[in-house]
């Protein structure tokens, strides 16, 4: 194995259909319009020396060491910034090119340090490789002068040196070592957006400044690594690299965060991760990445990772570590006890959004043929099971339309319940890519959130009061419909036209107004009639939403409002539009499509429907049950009712995740046999009776679909430190069981897969490796998979218009509990934190915070940082105050990723009424000042610390 070499064009490629033909260095190339000279001549396999350029930013032309020599042209024009023309004729090598490009060289090397063989970048530096490239041999100028080089000069400090800047926890800036390329800075600007970084200063003062000359750590800059990667010398360098050394092999692999499903190279040593660089061809992130992927992999081998299986009778005793025999026969026995004393439906599992697709799929065909029963689901449970819903119904299939691609097409989005920038960063940072290029933003959120204002970006803010989704959607619909701004033509074509004209009529009513609705959203009229005429008629429009529309008691009427509102404005089947939810975790729309819900077997076919269960149990061997399982939520009901009574939770922390924790820790504690497939032991793990250790993505081989219904591999880069990658695990058990499944590796597993899906038809390992991945739908109609959705015609004929009544939900405020409560994510945590708690992340956000307006802190006395008694009808925690008017009065917001605050023992039983999705975002609470952790984070703290435990191995007679 060897490193994987990207290369590197120069400057971004050129999107013009028309063609130019020059002459580079007597060869004749055709490139298109818009490409420039230094790009043309790389494609024409001619790399002309460079500094400032990277094909990841536009051209500088600032360096001057890619000059050219053009017939019929005076000067010496730089290649990057130098288009393109019919007919040119360009020499990229001559001895006057040379002599320039070697004085150019002299006077970077005349200022920076020569200490290549100790430097972190040796073997990775472009200054080193150009120039070799010039064939530099020589420096004329001395450091007798000013430079930036030494801490002194001439025995007196130098001003003009700067020290190393270590705040950042993943990777040091070294001011000494920088060429003021703007590489940094314009790659914070252009690809990230976040504007961090700047050159301060003028001519021999120039250098890059974090902010306001602020620290790294300090300032504004959110970890992309989007610098780290632009820079072209050591000024900017990871940590690890400078610790372990240059990697000397990479393999392609996929993130294992969010829904974006970020490629990356894994750049090894061995079998020692050295960093993680985002992979350019990666079509989901093109380059780009975020903390968490590019730096947060040290979970991986921390040392609370549980790497031996461990088993115990009851809850109340330590853990004792066996072997993987002894815990297999232990699980086994337990699971088929409780079948026998229980029936054969008291047991089921729930499959993991972390996990491969292949991995999912063996469990729930596990617990559908070897348990004999449906009783699977998944956590898309309790965050987008009404998408599935709600698209399923209105467009035919359950999953998003768009590819990532598309955002560049769209003039007006709108993104509804979602905060792309802490949730899904990189899409965030295309998307802000193209509004800063004018297309026009409208957030529906009740917080103001950081896409609402952004650097050259300003939205159109609609901030609602938590739960009133429906009626602001349906708000939007009144006005497209009344003020003639309905795409007939498409509504006519592509819809049915009965069922339209039903709908239009409900939203046309009064009630349904800005003005008569704004009473209970809290929105300003003028301002959502705006919205609506810019969404419907401001060219192509993009919806993409998140778990503020789902998590909600009506969240699958808000999905179908959402297309509703799509249809009736055209904005579906093309690049640019679309309905587009935000899928959460790496996997999760991969573990809803490979058959985790308990009524649907994978590819979203019900299974009741004969034809369907008798083509797998065909392919089984096995006869299935017809009847659908129970959800999440009837699992923990039917625990403690004592009907359901065992448990297999792979790669998900249920304790932690799921509404009302004293109502899981009710249910888990009921149940006699709890097993937890993971790789800490996480809070689920408490109430658990097996412990099998998992593995990391970096362990196993397999597949992620991300939220655009992209497959992308997972590939192998190290050995599993617990012995068996995840799909191996489950088969051990399946076979302990007494329902052995035989393959020697997953892509076998995918073969299956694609033999009974039909959207999976045509998708295998060796396509995968061919295309680098593919979007579903794959088969005969599609080979190379399907970007954009409904271009013809809808999956289910024609596009279905449901009427969407607004329904308060039951969660009302009062005087006992007069704030609502929401809550969401942060950029540098990921869901229960499991993964992101146990890296550096910790230092930009090592708590959970309670954000309070300052007219309700002022209310009850609450300064920012103090503790505050957060209560509502369900429960009660502690945690700090963070004064601040991103929220509105009478809105309070936390997020949830750290199990000392336990956020979901304040959320109620309320759910959304077709899927049971629980209604995370509206809980009535109060506030008050505290004086710390309450008495029942005091005993859960002291439960989780006493069933922790390990007994110490016996030692060897």
């Amino acid at each position: 194995m060897s490193l994987i070499e990207e290369i590197d064009f120069g400057t971004p490629r050129s999107k013009s259909t028309t063609m130019v033909t020059l002459t580079i260095d007597d060869k004749q190339i055709t490139v298109p319009e818009g490409t420039s000279i230094m790009r043309a001549a790389m494609e024409a396999g001619h790399q002309i020396p460079k500094l400032c350029a990277t094909d990841m930013v536009d051209a500088f032309g600032s360096c001057r060491l890619c000059v050219v020599e053009i017939e019929g042209r005076a000067g010496t024009p730089a290649s990057c910034t130098t288009p393109v023309m019919n007919g040119l004729v360009v020499h990229t090598q001559s001895e006057k090119l040379k002599k320039l490009r070697k004085g150019v060289m002299e006077l970077y090397i005349s200022d920076h340090p020569l200490d290549c063989l100790t430097c972190g970048a040796n073997g990775d530096c472009e200054l080193q490789d150009m120039a070799g490239a010039v064939g530099l041999r020589d420096v004329r100028y001395g450091y007798e002068g000013e430079n930036h080089v030494f801490a002194k000069s001439h025995g007196e400090i130098n001003a003009a040196w700067m020290p190393k800047d270590e705040s950042n926890p993943y990777f040091t800036y070294d001011p000494s070592k920088c060429i003021v390329c703007s590489r940094c800075v314009r790659a914070c600007e252009e690809v990230q957006g976040t504007f961090a970084l700047t050159i301060s200063g003028r001519g021999f003062d120039s250098r890059v400044s974090p902010g306001m000359n602020e620290s790294f750590l300090g300032s504004e800059c959110v970890s992309c690594g989007a610098c780290v990667q632009a820079c072209p010398t050591a000024t900017l360098t990871e940590k690890s690299v400078i610790e372990i050394g240059q990697p000397e092999h990479s393999v392609v692999t996929t993130c294992a965060y969010c829904g974006v499903g970020c490629a990356f190279k894994a750049e090894m040593r061995g079998e020692e991760v050295v960093r993680m660089v985002p992979w350019k061809d990666g079509k989901a992130n093109r380059g780009h990445s975020c903390v968490k992927g590019r730096f947060a992999w040290g979970y991986t081998t921390h040392k609370e990772r549980i790497l031996n299986p461990m088993i115990r009778e009851r809850i109340e005793d330590p853990w004792k570590e066996v072997s993987w025999d002894e815990a297999l026969s232990f699980a086994a026995a337990k699971m088929h006890g409780i079948q026998k004393k229980y029936g054969r439906d008291s047991i089921g599992g729930i499959t993991s959004s972390r996990c491969t697709n292949e991995e999912t799929y063996l469990v729930q065909k596990l617990i559908r043929a070897g348990f004999g029963n449906n009783n699977v689901d998944t956590c898309a449970r309790v965050c987008h099971s009404p998408t599935g819903y709600g698209l399923s119904v209105t467009f035919g299939t359950s999953a998003g339309t768009q590819d990532f691609d598309s955002v560049e097409d769209t003039d007006v989005v709108m993104i509804i319940g979602a905060n792309p920038a802490s949730a899904h960063p990189v899409f965030a940072s295309r998307l802000k890519k193209r509004l800063r290029q004018g297309a026009k933003l409208i957030v529906v959120d009740p917080r103001r959130t950081e896409m609402v204002e952004s650097p050259h970006v300003k939205a159109l803010h609609l901030p609602l009061m938590p739960g009133t989704n429906v009626a602001v959607v349906t708000a939007l619909a009144h006005v497209i419909v009344t003020e003639g701004l309905v795409n007939e033509t498409f509504v006519r074509e592509r819809c049915e036209w009965n069922e339209f004209e039903d709908w239009a009529a409900f939203v046309a009513q009064p009630k349904h107004s800005p003005e008569a609705t704004a009473i209970l959203t809290g929105v300003d009229p003028k301002v959502l009639r705006e919205a609506a005429r810019v969404y419907a008629t401001g060219g192509n429009g993009a919806i993409y939403y998140g778990l503020g529309v789902t998590e909600h008691s009506q969240g699958s009427t808000t999905v179908i409002a959402i297309a509703n509102l799509a249809m009736v404005t055209g904005n579906i089947g093309r690049s640019g539009v679309g309905v587009n939810p935000l899928r959460g975790q790496n996997n999760v729309q991969g573990s809803c499509d490979m058959g985790s819900f308990p009524h649907e077997l994978p590819g979203y076919r019900h299974i009741a429907i004969d034809s369907v269960r008798q083509q797998f149990e065909t392919a089984w061997n096995v006869k299935l049950n017809p009847e659908p399982g129970l959800r999440i939520p009837n699992m923990f009901d039917s625990a403690i009712e004592g009907t359901f009574m065992g448990l297999y939770v792979q790669g998900e922390d249920i304790l932690q995740s799921d509404p009302n924790t004293k109502h899981v820790v009710s249910a888990l504690s009921a149940m006699e046999c709890v097993i937890v497939h993971d790789l800490f032991l996480n809070e689920t793990a408490n109430y658990a009776h097996v412990f099998l250790p998992g593995s990391t993505f970096l362990e196993k081989d397999g597949t992620f679909i991300n939220a655009e219904r992209r497959i992308q591999r997972v590939r192998k880069v190290m050995t599993p430190r617990n012995g068996y990658a995840d799909w191996e695990v489950t088969l051990l058990l399946a076979k302990a069981m007494g329902f052995e499944m035989k393959y020697n590796h997953p892509s076998e597993i995918m073969d299956e897969i694609a033999a009974l899906t039909p959207t999976f038809a045509g998708v295998s390992y060796e396509k995968l490796e061919e295309l680098g991945s593919v979007q579903w739908p794959c088969n005969e109609k599609a080979p190379e998979g399907t970007p954009v959705m409904h271009i013809d015609n809808f999956v289910r004929g024609k596009g279905k218009f449901i009427i969407t009544e607004y329904v308060a939900t039951d969660e009302r405020t009062g005087p006992r509990f007069p704030l609502l409560l929401t809550t969401g994510r942060i950029l540098s945590q990921y869901n229960v934190g499991a993964q992101t708690r146990r890296t550096e992340n910790v230092v930009w956000h090592a708590e959970d915070r309670l954000e309070i307006h300052p007219h309700d802190a002022e209310l009850r006395g609450v300064r920012d940082g103090d503790w505050v008694r957060l209560q509502s009808r369900a429960g009660e925690t502690t945690l700090r105050a963070e004064i601040t008017d991103r929220v509105s009065p009478g809105v309070v917001y936390t997020t949830f990723h750290h199990p000392d605050t336990q956020a979901n023992v304040i959320t109620t039983d309320f759910s959304d009424w077709a899927t049971n999705c629980p209604e995370y975002k509206v809980t009535a609470v109060q506030i008050s000042p505290s004086n710390g952790p309450s008495d029942w984070q005091k005993s859960y703290d002291e439960q989780a610390r006493h069933s922790r435990r390990i007994a110490p191995a016996e030692a060897a007679e």
